[in-house]
This record gives C-alpha cells, structure tokens and sequence, in this order.
C-alpha cells in the first residue's frame, strides 16, 4: 500500500495438551511450545511491529513456584527482542544448573516461560501511547490462581466510555480509559464473582480452603463469565485470555468484523488470526483449520477439554473486506485468488480508460502487497488480446505466415516502474525538508516507457493519496508517458474505521477532500454545515438511533465524478502526463470477497451501533477544526 497504514493485531494461542515429558520425547524438547509461538507471530509480524509480548501458564505448579511468565517489547524489532530475551534466560538457567538439561520436570518447576499454555501479541497501536505499558498480554494479578487473567486481542471498541462508566458504577476504580484495560477488568469481575460464588458453594458442602481450590478450576464457567461480560461490547474484536490455573479463550465479536482461526488435534489447540499461519507452523491441510465463528469462543478448560460455545448472537456477518485486500497475508489460498479477482474486475475500466491501446500502454503495480491484483489484472488483459488475436486471425483473408506471427505476438507490457527503498525514513520534520525526502520514498526504473505511453498502475488502495501526489506520480511523470492511470484495487475510502483501522479522521481520506472540492465547485458547499447540524443534533441519543448523515454528502456525486477529482488532487500543474484514477465497484468488491462483506469504510453501513457514532463525531471534529480522534 502507498499510503502507510497502520491496522490490525496479531494473536497466537498454544494449548499442549500433553506432558511435556512428550514433546521432549517426540520433537527432541520440552521448548516445543515456545519454539512454535515464535514460529506464529514471525508469520504474522505483518500485523504488527510497534510491539510484541508474550505469556505463559504451567499447569499443577506447587504453591511458592512461579507459574506465569511474560515479556514484552516495544524495541525496533519486538519478536526477536522479547525472544532472544527468553532464549538468554533459558540458556542462562541450563548453564547454570546442568541438572536441568535433560529433567524436564526440573526444566517445568525452575525454568521461565516453559509451560502448557501460551499466549503471543504483535500490535500496531491504534490507541494510546506506543509505550511498553501498551503492548499485550496485559496481567490481571491476584494471589488466587483462579483470579489471575491474562488478556490479548485484536479490538477496538467504540463504547469504552460507556464500558468504563459501568465499571464506576459496580464499584471498579480502573487506572486506565484504554479498551484493552477496559475489557480485561469487565471480564475480570465477573472472574471474580463466579470465583467467590463458587468458593461460597463449596464451602456449604463442607470442603476445606485448600480443597476448594482444584474444584473451583474444574467447575469455573468461562463461557458464562464471558456472556456477562461482553454483554454491551461494541466493537470488532478476536480476544484471548488465559486464567491463571490454566484455562483459555478465544472470543471473536458477533459480526465477524475480526478474524480467527483454530485448528485442533491430540497434541494442541491452536489459535491465530491468520489461516496459513497455523498451517505452515503445524504444516496440516487447509481444510484442518478453522474459522471460529462469529460471536462465539474456542474454550479449553485446564482438564484439555476443548468447546465451542455461542457467547453472543450472531449478527449479520459482517468480517473485515481490509483483510482480504491488504491485511492478511496472501499465503492464504482463498485471499490470494480474491486479490487476483479484484484485479480481474477492475480491467474494463482499465481499457476503457486507455482507449484499448494494449500497445502502447505498460502494466505494473505498487510493491509488494498489490502484486497478487496485478497477476489478476494482467490474466484479464490477456484474456482481451487473445480475443482480439482470435479474432483478427478468423476474420483476416488470405493472411500471411508473417502476419499470423506479428498478431500472435502481442501480449501485455509488463515492467515493475516502482520500486520502493525499504528503509529510506523522513527524520526530518520540517516540513519543505519532509517533502523533499518524501518524494524520494519510491524510485522508477528508467528506459521502459516512450512518451507515447500509458502507464496503468495498481495499488491496494488509495487512503489518504499523500505518497501518490509527493512521491509516485512525481517519480512516474519523470518518465515522460502521456497518461498515468493510478488503479486501487479497493473502492473509494469514504469513512473512518473504529474496529482496529487506523483512520480515526474523515479530512485526511482523499475521497473525503475530494466530495469536498465538488461541493464548492458546484455551490453547494451550505451542504456540509446542514450536515453539521444534523450531526450536532444526535450528540446524545442512544447509539441505536443514530444515523450517519455524511452519506447526503457523497450521494451529490457520482463515483466516477469523485475518481476524477482525486485525480486532481494527487497532481498537479508541475506533472505532464495526464491522470487518472479507477477505483473499484464495492459491488465488485463482494463479488471477489464473498465471505467478507464488511465495507463500512467505502459504504458506511456499520456493522455496530458505535459505529454511526464515530462517524457522527468525526465530522463535527472535521467542522469544529478539532484535530482529535473520533474514537
């Protein structure tokens, strides 16, 4: 993607369900787990590189040995920091105590991080400071091990301030606003009370303090814990916990909005949120992995029983189309065919735009993650020449060998014009500096393209358009080709997100700017403070009876009439070449993306409530002239 864009969070959940006895005996260590959960968050550090942090629990640990272990980093490269600080201590503890090398019960009782249960995190901070503090797992520490929580996710919500009003209300003092602490303490209270109710039981049966404890982990409802506590989340979430005497969870929101995946046999329980990344790391088949359902939890209790329950209703599903397009990794076999797709659907336009001059036009895209819609692109093109070709060749007379060959030898013009300097930074702020450098962000490959060219190409998406107008386009129109047509293999980003997205502000999306400029270019600039006012005017209704009016806005034009004008907008009169811009349909969109309908971020149908009242307080923050979040 051109524009940087920070999204998402990765998690990794390992339950053994063996000894570690066996994993030693099998895979030459009882290191197994770790080893694999490094393995899960290397595949998904796409995800996330502001920080990583990990967690582990050993089960049936004597009282007065530790049974939690967690590190985390926010360093340059957090997986390998939080590791190699793991590695350093293990092999530290082996020199040290020679014993330990081959007792794995010595291994289990004195060594850290070595346990049953793991839980791995790499984050891009959309919220709050990116400080160590910020990164997951968070702990929730209490001398009762039933009571200890241990919490990772990929979430936002969009009412943690209603969710932290609760909190007051039921006596809570949290030291945080922030949803992760948000979330981790509505959940823990609800530990807590059914820690106590069921200590209170057992007591009445006659059972001693010590006695309870074993029995209270063996009936503990984490399914009924989570029901209580989720009650009036909203948001998209995929969130994992693991309690302190060894169950676990993965809860994944009601509308699918963020992704999970498991995969289960008679060694592990495996979580992530990316499919190929469990099937690379436990190399099983495709069809062994997966998707946990909408609104409902993967739960293993500490006796290795493992459960799917149905947590909260299902509602429409609604999972995030950004997954198939930029965020998950393309290993994936169903994302990469989709990618392909939307490349596909997008070529009428493409000839269109070019006026079907396949000669004198060359095909390339914005490196890496947009390589899998060029492939598509370029099938679809040569679907067109090859009936064109057939074609010319039965409708020709008395052709020569020579003429066949010259027609058969056309084919697309593929050439890779951009190319990006992976760690050229902007330390420079100041901003005729910053620009300068900017433009320098991306570099072309000179002596493919004649003046009489078109260049067409394609990019994930087109968020905010900054490195288009200061960079790419400026690096292209060097080239001297008489049109540049800029293709985004998403539709237009019309709205912000508020389920893990960064894109808390509506005037920073170029679409955004551009209905903007086609409202004063057409009078009808009064428009937007309506708008305004009808937005000011649902400030304190309920989240369900909110509506997002922004929509008037966009309804004045066309698709087509905002393409053209973002093309004005990410040039200028310094470039040369005439340009374009072609996004795609968003009923293309579903038509490639089947299972992925959520495309709040180009339509504005939210799937939550909180959804239209993020909206809502983003366009009176654009008005009012706030530079805040709308979230």
């Amino acid at each position: 993607m051109s524009d940087a864009l920070k999204h998402e969070c990765g998690i990794a959940l390992i339950r053994l369900l063996k000894p570690l006895e066996y994993y030693k005996e099998k895979y030459g260590t009882a290191f197994y787990g770790v080893n694999k959960m490094y393995l899960m968050m290397e595949k998904q550090h796409n995800r996330g590189q502001d920080g990583a942090g990990f967690a582990s629990i050993k089960l049936d640990t004597q009282p007065g040995e530790r049974y939690i272990s967690r590190v985390r980093s926010n360093a340059q490269q957090p997986i390998q920091d939080i590791f190699a600080q793991i590695n350093e201590r293990i092999n530290q503890e082996l020199i040290e105590n020679p014993e330990y090398n081959n007792d794995v019960a010595l291994q289990k009782r004195h060594i850290p991080y070595i346990g049953e249960v793991l839980l791995g995190h790499v984050r891009y901070g959309t919220f709050g400071k990116n400080s160590v503090e910020s990164v997951h797992p968070f702990l929730r520490q209490n001398n009762w091990m039933h009571r200890n929580l241990i919490l990772a996710g990929n979430f936002n919500m969009t009412n943690v301030t209603e969710l932290f009003d609760n909190l007051i209300r039921i006596g809570q003092h949290p030291k945080e606003k922030a949803d992760t602490i948000t979330i981790m303490e509505k959940i823990g209270h609800f530990l807590d009370d059914a820690v106590a109710k069921k200590y209170k039981q057992l007591k009445a049966e006659g059972l001693s303090k010590t006695e309870c404890s074993p029995i209270i982990a063996e009936r503990l409802n984490v399914g009924k814990i989570l029901k209580r506590a989720a009650k009036n989340f909203d948001g998209g979430y995929a969130m994992a916990g693991m309690l302190g005497h060894g169950d676990s969870f993965v809860l994944r929101d009601p509308a699918g909005i963020r992704p999970a995946y498991y995969y289960q046999d008679d060694e592990v329980v495996v979580v992530a949120s990316e499919r190929p990344v469990i099937q690379t790391v436990f190399n099983v088949d495709f069809d062994k992995v997966k998707e946990l359902d909408p609104g409902h939890a993967i739960i293993t209790k500490k006796s290795g029983k493992v459960k799917i329950e149905k947590i909260l209703e299902p509602t429409e599903r609604k999972a995030c189309s950004f997954e198939r397009i930029y965020f998950s990794r393309g290993s994936d076999a169903e994302i990469y065919q989709e990618r392909k797709t939307l490349g596909k659907l997008l070529m009428p336009k493409v000839l269109e735009t070019i006026n079907y001059d396949t000669k004198n036009s060359v095909f390339s895209y914005i490196p890496n993650t947009a390589e899998s819609s060029f492939f598509g692109m370029i099938e679809s093109v040569e679907d067109y020449l090859n009936k064109r070709k057939t074609k010319a060749i039965i409708e020709g007379k008395d052709l020569s060998e020579e003429q066949v060959t010259d027609i058969l030898k056309e084919r697309p013009r593929i050439e890779k014009i951009a190319i990006k300097d992976a760690k050229l930074r902007t330390f420079i702020t100041e901003d005729s500096s910053r620009d300068d450098l900017v433009e320098h962000v991306y570099d072309v490959t000179y002596g493919v393209i004649k003046n009489t060219d078109n260049i067409v190409i394609i990019d994930d998406s087109i968020v905010r358009g900054t490195t288009l107008k200061k960079s790419i386009i400026r690096m292209l129109d060097r080239l001297h080709p008489k049109r540049i047509v800029v293709v985004s293999s998403a539709p237009q980003i019309r709205y912000p997100d508020c389920y893990g997205i960064d894109m808390a502000n509506l005037e920073g999306l170029v679409a955004f700017r551009a209905m903007l400029s086609l409202l004063k270019d057409n009078n009808k600039y009064h428009l937007v403070e309506e708008v305004y006012n009808k937005c000011k005017a649902q400030v304190d209704l309920k989240d369900t009876k909110i509506q997002n009016f922004v929509k008037e806005l966009y309804d004045q034009f066309t698709d087509d009439e905002i393409s053209e004008k973002i093309a004005v907008l990410i040039s200028d009169d310094t470039i040369n070449a005439e340009v374009h811009t072609i996004f795609q349909s968003v009923e293309n969109l579903n038509k490639a993306c089947p299972k992925n309908l959520g495309d709040w971020y180009f339509t504005g149908n939210y799937p939550t409530p909180g959804g239209n009242r993020v909206v809502n307080r983003a366009f009176i923050n654009f008005f009012e002239g706030n530079n805040q979040r709308a979230y």
